[in-house]
């Protein structure tokens, strides 16, 4: 089995910072990418950032400049610094990886992992 564990979440006042770290463990065969997606209450989930095993980043326009994604590949950890914070950034973030699952007798074709969430409030 995979998992994802997310870190970090919390209160913070506008302006503010915050960092977000997922762990993934388990039977992990390889990891092509891990990302960073949010959800607010009656939005659809959206992508935050992704990176590559390469460390090639990508990022929604509404974080550029103020989120930076990064990993570690040894260790099977992303993070996600926040910084700038905006209320409107208050969501449930999700971590998320796309890997291949080792199996016991196969490696299983990739597919996407989700951590259970941790939440984000930007409030004063």
């Amino acid at each position: 089995q995979v998992q994802l564990v997310e870190s970090g979440g919390g209160l913070v006042q506008p302006g503010g910072s915050l960092r977000l770290s997922c762990a993934a463990s388990g039977s992990i065969f390889s990891i092509n990418a891990m990302g960073w997606y949010r959800q607010a209450p009656g939005n659809q989930r959206e992508l935050v950032a992704t990176i590559t095993s390469g460390g090639s980043a990508n990022y929604a326009d509404s974080v550029k400049g103020r989120f930076t994604i990064s990993g570690d590949n040894a260790k099977k950890m992303v993070y996600l610094q926040m910084n700038s914070l905006k209320p409107e950034d208050t969501a449930v973030y999700y971590c998320n990886a796309r890997l291949r699952e080792l199996l016991s007798a196969r490696v299983r074709d990739e597919d996407d992992y989700w951590g259970q969430g941790t939440p984000v409030t930007v409030s004063s």
